[in-house]
């Protein structure tokens, strides 16, 4: 057997490809929208991909198991489980839909279907057995189980607001731990996520693991109590970001084959104006340097770094077209990551040295915000999750996530000013940016975040 392991960077997510040298098929579980890394290594080991599955309906990132199924004629098998709510709205004639217990093979490979609900109703794993093996060898286990945590179970709730999922689901994966226990300790543990993913509140950074370290080292597997269980597993969960419900939505249907995208085109610079008045979500992706030193009125600010799309899927409207600033070179790149959540409307682009920029975004060091705020002449607003905050926190901070700003707006002064920080001063930078695009007339961004403040002397309070 044959296994390659892919790792998205952006989205944390991981995705593997199996194959069968002796009959030169190859199956590929849980793949990403962009599908030519797949394609790549099945043609370098000589291989078909002639399966593609998926453990579930994803809510972080588009699943590419349609369009590597169109790109190869690969059969899709897809989960049967879940009810009429949780089932694949595109499954076709060329889909094979599992149940618990199913099983199939590649080659001589042999692939069991275990139905493991608690993150969502419809999740599999996928434990696999390799050709003349009488004993399985690991498990693809999805959002179910990963490294050193276990997949939060609240997203139906928070994500779609179907009320009083969050316990069940919970409870739920209590059972799918007390099921891990009983599995040898030598089977691989192969997530479906890496550490930074929002699927889940302490994954682990290293990409595998086994049943017996995960019995030894997991907090989910040292909780015996059921109750007690539920209580850690819900707590503490991160912010859930505000594409996920349109992922769910996505992926249960079926995404847009990207053949039937159209790439964003460069547009002429007096046509922002009219997009702008249009409403439209225009995002600046300079640096923060160059957007602070001069930018166009009423732009958002997201960098282009590894987690561009996570920052965007906080405030695009999947309703409306996005347009960005960028340049020629980056903007396919961009285009990629914005199309791994779903954001397939962009129509075009403003390449940014030809954009009229007349708007400054002020930064301040931490001893100069520290005075500030001594003199009680500011608002300090802490923008990271919940978690980060309650864990240390500047004192006197108000704390709002930065992706749920919009939604507090009104309860800030617009002639007010306001401070803002994060841990790094990347999510201070995109808030910033926002509240003067609302008209915030005196907003600053703390350079460096609380990490600056630290290593300035000055003080935090910690949990």
């Amino acid at each position: 057997m044959l296994l390659k392991y892919f790792y998205d960077q952006e989205l944390a997510q991981a995705s593997y490809l199996v194959g069968s040298p002796d009959t030169g098929e190859a199956l590929v579980i849980d793949p990403a929208r962009h599908v030519e890394p797949y394609l790549q290594a099945a043609r370098q080991e000589g291989l078909r991909i002639t399966q593609v599955t998926e453990t579930h309906i994803h809510a972080d990132f588009v699943s590419g198991s349609r369009e590597l199924a169109a790109r190869t004629g690969a059969r899709l098998y897809l989960s049967g489980m879940g009810g009429e709510d949780w089932s694949y709205a595109f499954a076709d004639d060329n889909t094979v839909l599992l149940r618990d217990g199913d099983h199939w093979l590649l080659g001589e490979i042999r692939i069991d279907a275990l139905h493991t609900p608690g993150h969502t109703p419809e999740h599999l794993i996928f434990q696999i057995t390799d050709a003349g093996a009488k004993t399985p060898m690991a498990l693809f286990t999805g959002d179910c189980l990963f490294v050193g945590d276990v997949g939060r179970p609240d997203l139906l709730e928070t994500a779609l607001g179907s009320l009083n999922t969050s316990e069940a689901g919970a409870r739920q994966q209590f059972r799918n731990v007390q099921r891990f226990k009983t599995m040898p300790d030598h089977l691989q543990v192969l997530p479906g996520h890496g550490a930074g993913s929002a699927c889940g509140k302490a994954l682990g950074a290293v990409p595998s693991s086994t049943i017996g370290y995960e019995k030894l080292v997991n907090p989910a597997f040292q909780l015996d109590d059921e109750d007690a269980f539920v209580d850690w597993l819900l707590e503490g969960q991160p912010e859930t970001p505000r594409y996920f419900a349109q992922m769910k939505r996505v992926n249960r249907q079926g995404a847009a084959l990207l053949s039937e995208l159209r790439p964003p085109q460069p547009l002429e610079r007096f046509i922002l104006p009219e997009v702008q008045k249009d409403g439209a979500l225009v995002i600046d992706t300079r640096s923060a340097v160059l957007f602070g030193h001069a930018h166009v009125p009423g732009t958002l600010n997201i960098p282009p770094d590894r987690q561009f799309s996570t920052y965007a899927g906080w405030f695009v409207d999947y309703t409306a077209p996005t347009y960005l600033i960028a340049s020629d070179s980056l903007i396919d790149d961009l285009a990629r990551q914005l199309r791994a959540i779903g954001v397939d409307h962009i129509p075009g682009y403003f390449p940014s040295q030809q954009v009229d920029v007349s708007q400054a975004l002020p930064t301040i060091e931490a001893q100069a915000a520290a005075q500030r705020l001594e003199s009680g002449r500011a608002l300090l607003l802490d923008v990271r999750s919940r978690s980060e905050y309650d864990s240390q926190h500047i004192e006197g901070a108000r704390h709002i996530h930065y992706g749920n700003l919009v939604e507090h707006i009104d309860a800030l002064l617009p002639e007010q000013d306001i401070i803002l920080y994060c841990a790094s001063g990347t999510r201070s930078q995109i808030a910033a940016s926002l509240l003067q695009s609302y008209g915030f007339s005196g907003v600053a961004n703390m350079r460096g975040g609380i990490e600056a403040w630290r290593k300035a002397g000055l003080s935090v309070v910690e949990s």
